[in-house]
Formats: structure tokens, sequence, C-alpha cells
């Protein structure tokens, strides 16, 4: 039998490393930590009001609103723990031309161009071709020139790019 983990034990094993952000990944979670701020006096009230309909162990109501303030608090202090972490991606390619992150690459592939962002995990979409720099694909661009080809390999196979634009 596993005993279920406690918070502070999660806190203990988490991420303690910079969070790559662009400019607008940095806007949005500092616009999420002042939403979640605003809402903090409706949370407190609706705690207050159900803790004053009567017996607290057999209040559903204050017990959800309780666990909603405690959803709340817990994300104020990660979301201050990430901004305290966060490096803010400047786009655009490397000081000697190469790919870094930031960079939007453009790739030739059997199937013609694509065209990908390079960002870190907490922005990564890659329907919209925001992939990132520790996924397969772009953990092996970071670095590369204009020109230069890279293969992946992946369970079916291998995939051959051919780098032909940097920005």
């Amino acid at each position: 039998m596993q005993i279920p983990r406690r918070k502070s034990d999660e806190l203990k094993k988490r991420d303690t490393g910079p969070v790559y952000l662009t400019e607008a990944g940095f806007a949005r979670l500092q616009g999420k930590l002042a939403r979640i701020r605003r809402s903090l006096p409706n949370l407190i009230a609706d705690t207050a009001q159900a803790a004053a309909q009567g017996d607290r162990s057999d209040n559903a109501a204050y017990t959800a609103s309780k666990g909603a303030l405690r959803r709340a608090n817990w994300q104020i202090l990660e979301i201050e723990d990430e901004l305290k972490r966060v490096v803010v991606i400047t786009p655009g390619p490397d000081a000697d031309g190469g790919i870094k992150l930031g960079s939007i690459v453009t790739l030739e592939t059997k199937n013609g161009e694509k065209r990908f962002e390079i960002v870190g995990p907490k922005e990564t979409n890659p329907d919209t071709g925001r992939i990132s720099q520790e996924s397969p694909l772009g953990a092996s661009l970071i670095g590369k020139k204009s020109e230069e080809s890279v293969t992946i390999k992946t369970k079916n196979g291998s995939t051959n790019y051919r780098i032909v634009g940097i920005k």
C-alpha cells in the first residue's frame, strides 16, 4: 500500500530551474496572477458566508468554498514562484546566426516547408508551430544554422529536415 503524498512533499520535488517565457507569455502569467488576486475577496466572502450557515462538518458549501480558496492561494504561490524564475526569451537567432530559444525556424521537409518557433516548455503548442527546446526536434535544432540538415529519429523511422530560414 502506498501512502498518499502531502503538498509539502510536492514542494520539495518541484522544479526550481528557470522558466523560459516569451514577453507575451510573461504578460499572460502576470495577468493570471492579477485575476486570481482580484478573486480572493469574493472567495473569502463566500467562505465566510458558508461558514455562517452552521455546522462546518456537514456544510458542503463551506467545504467547497474553502477548497476554492485554498486552490486560489496555492495558485498564487505557484505563479509567484514561477515569476521569480522567469527568463524572458528574446526573439531571433543567436549572435552567430544560429538557432536559439526564441528563434523562428523554417524547415524544408519532403512534404514542403514547416515553420516552428522554439519556446520554453510552458508555452509549447505543436498545433500552432510552437515547440519546446526540450522536444526532440527543438533540442536538435538549437545551435544549428541555415542550410544545415537535421535528422530526427522517431518510432516510425526517421525524418530529415533542412533549415531554410531563421528569424
